[in-house]
């Protein structure tokens, strides 16, 4: 809990204060003069407040400063708009008192930063087409995106205040759009804070372990590394370089990610640190440098060949410059090496911000950021595209590994790793890639769903007869090519609404009913179809058939279901006027973030998710569907981080309540050696030891390693839990998985 008196809390703002002005370089008076000003208005502005954690308001705006200036490099304006960035929504001051005080531009960056937080902070959910108009601030003023990045990321680092619900909303908001924009827009260390950060707070047991596990070993680390950069040094001081050379761990969701790809504990990661060398090169040599470093290393510790990366030669879209590669220390240790120029260093740390200061200078630098912001530009100008297709297309244009291709011509393409022919056509441009049959790919033919390699050489064929089909999407993965073929279909599937209404009604006539639009609406939700136009589309071609219509009909009659149809939200309905759905369903209307879950829910509709399958035990979240059932997902699942972050207004919050012996489905997978008996002790510990109810059990060897899966009914996770500490003991069996 907060306490300190009202003096060391004087202490405290000053000394953060004096933090900002420091790390920002600022020597200019009169802009310091400003910024004094801005911290002034701000702490008289929000005096007497306080934030959730105890702590007085104004140590909120003051750490976005700090971050602004400090790890992102921000200037005087921003700077300015961080400690400001509250005043307006927080208090009576308006946008016009501080356009007359700090002037147009950080008045603008301010507005840019209000209605981003009336979207993010102040609903329950982040709304598609808001969120699109806010993306606008980012072609027109970058800095209010960085500033809000910064924002974010104090709250996050005090997420600890508030209560749980609220902790998974904001994370998962964070896992899915502020990481990733982050990450896009060259923010490295930032990126890296947020991601541990969200494990932190979604997966806290995995967080722990690895941050203790980090802290023991740190003593032995230190030595080793001192070890191993001592003939690093010894060289390129012969050799004349100004340098530094700096280490720092791998973060802990980092770590924790190659845990899970790879199968394997803390103690397999051999990666665990990288060591950075900096080059003080002027621009005109850095690259040389760069490359001189790498043989000079590469002469003492012999490289991992697959595992050099050149991105001194093409940078990454986000800007980033490196030579990586990762060597056989003397100990047999395998260590990962960066090597960079002081600028490369800066744009790495500073992504965006620092990348503008050396635009001009630096020719070329710029492209990859650039075109990613003229894409994002291309696709909020489109004024066809639906709101939630562009967030989902404008997800596509954050994380992404790239490859580099070439037209006919020679010149570069990047585009995102997995990329097909279709995706480098609509990249060229929208009326070739609709009009794509095919591509010669160096020299070869090919058909439109290849996809192209690094380096491939690419000569896209078209015909004028091509024609859309609804397939593409399947194909496409880049946001512009899919945007593009969702935009074009709509156009086509509007000439089939007319035809598909009077087909609609003809089923009516034919079945001998008149003809009703609410049922045709219920008709068209219990199929899940979101868009009418694709409705009447899929009535016209005949994929929805009379049938279909007779079908809905007599289910909805014979379950009295449509007497009682609500399109946001529904429930079984009882004869008891006071059973259990009724009183959820009352609850949810007063208070819709409750909910308990037990084995009375089966009266209710919902289901169990099964992308992630959880259990009792675990901790999870439900989901209000459009038609009301409500789905109930683990925390830790991803589609579960993407609903929270996109419509968080329908979090259920779901506990499980403890039930006598009710059983649930769940599998597990195992790898081992092979040896004779293997599945006797299995099944052996399973039904008469544990006795499990085994539902199926597979095996299959090879080469002396087998692999498996078996379908099992417990009742909670603890005991699934316990089952795999139990499996894991038994001779041979090396891994098991929860599927």
């Amino acid at each position: 809990m907060y306490q300190a008196t009202e003096e060391e809390e004087k202490k405290l703002i000053l000394n953060k204060y004096r933090q900002i002005l420091r790390h920002s370089n600022i020597t200019d008076t009169a802009k310091k003069a400003k910024i004094r000003k801005a911290f002034n208005f701000a702490v008289e502005a929000h005096k007497g407040m306080r934030r959730r954690s105890g702590e007085p308001y104004i140590m909120h705006p003051l750490e976005v400063a700090l971050i602004a200036s400090r790890d992102i490099g921000l200037g005087t304006k921003s700077i300015i708009s961080s400690l400001l960035h509250d005043v307006v929504e927080d208090t009576d001051y308006t946008l016009k008192d501080i356009e007359l005080m700090f002037g147009k531009k950080v008045a603008r960056i301010i507005d840019g930063l209000t209605k981003i937080s009336d979207v993010f902070d102040k609903t329950s959910s982040l709304q598609a087409e808001n969120f699109r108009k806010i993306l606008m601030t980012l072609s027109d003023d970058v800095r209010v995106i960085l500033i809000k990045l910064a924002d974010r990321l104090h709250n996050m680092r005090t997420l600890q205040s508030m209560p749980h619900e609220k902790q998974m909303k904001i994370a998962s908001e964070t896992e899915v759009l502020y990481a990733p924009i982050a990450h896009r827009l060259g923010l490295f260390g930032i990126k890296s804070e947020l991601e541990d950060l969200i494990l932190k707070y979604k997966q806290p047991n995995a967080f722990q372990s690895i941050a203790d596990k980090l802290t023991e070993s740190e003593y032995q680390r230190k030595k080793f590394i001192a070890r191993f950069i001592q003939p690093i040094k010894k060289e390129l001081k012969a050799q004349g370089f100004d340098f530094s050379i700096a280490y720092r761990n791998k973060s802990i969701s980092s770590i924790w990610n190659k845990m899970q790809k790879k199968k394997v504990d803390f103690h397999e990661i051999y990666d665990l640190f990288a060591v950075r060398i900096i080059l003080n090169s002027d621009f005109k040599y850095e690259k040389v440098d760069c490359w001189r470093t790498y043989s000079s290393i590469t002469s003492i510790y012999v490289p991992k060949l697959d595992r050099f990366r050149d991105w001194v030669s093409v940078p990454k879209s986000n800007g980033y410059e490196a030579l990586h590669t990762t060597v056989m220390s003397k100990e047999g240790k395998w260590v990962e090496v960066q090597i960079r120029s002081t600028r490369m260093d800066e744009v790495a740390e500073k992504g965006y911000a620092a990348h503008w200061r050396y635009k001009d200078s630096v020719k070329g630098s710029d492209h990859g950021l650039d075109e990613w912001m003229n894409k994002i530009r291309e696709l909020l100008q489109n004024p066809k595209s639906d709101a939630l297709d562009f967030l989902d297309e404008f997800k596509l244009n954050l994380y992404s590994s790239e490859i580099y291709a070439f037209t006919p011509k020679g010149e570069m393409m990047s585009l995102p790793k997995g990329a097909t022919v279709l995706d480098f056509a609509f990249s060229i441009h929208s009326e070739i890639g609709k009009q794509t049959i095919g591509a010669k790919i160096n020299s070869t033919l090919c058909p439109i769903n290849q996809v192209i390699n690094s380096g491939d050489q690419v000569e896209i064929l078209t015909s004028n007869k091509q024609k859309l089909k609804d397939d593409w999407l399947d194909i496409a993965i880049t946001a512009r090519a899919r945007s593009q073929i969702k935009t074009a279909l709509k156009e086509a599937k509007k000439q089939f609404v007319s035809l598909g209404k009077m087909k609609i009604q003809q089923y009516f006539s034919d079945l001998k009913r008149a003809y009703d639009p609410e049922l045709v609406k219920a008709f068209q939700t219990n199929l899940e179809i979101a868009s009418s136009n694709e409705f009447y589309y899929q009535v016209a071609t005949e994929k929805i058939t009379k049938k279909h219509l007779s079908d809905f009909i007599d289910q909805t009659e014979n379950t009295s279901w449509l007497s009682s149809f609500n399109p946001f939200l529904r429930f079984g309905k009882s004869k008891d006027p006071n059973s259990l759905a009724k009183d959820i369903q009352q609850q949810l209307e007063n208070k819709p973030e409750s909910m308990t879950l037990n084995k009375d829910l089966k009266n209710i509709e919902h289901q169990v998710a099964n992308c992630c399958k959880p259990l009792p035990g675990d901790d999870v979240v439900g989901f209000l569907q459009g038609d009301g059932k409500i789905t109930i997902h683990r925390t830790t699942c991803k589609k579960a981080s993407n609903l929270m972050a996109t419509y968080g207004k329908n979090i259920v919050k779901a506990k499980w309540r403890k039930e006598g012996n009710l059983q649930f489905l769940s599998g597990l997978s195992f790898t081992g050696h092979d040896k004779f008996g293997l599945i006797r002790e299995i099944t052996e510990l399973l039904t008469s030891q544990l006795g499990i109810n085994i539902r199926s059990f597979t095996l299959e060897a090879h080469d002396d390693i087998f692999r498996g899966t078996t379908m099992l009914y417990v009742q909670d996770s603890v005991q699934l839990d316990s089952i795999i500490r139990q499996l894991k003991k038994i001779n041979g069996i090396k891994e098991v998985n929860r599927l």
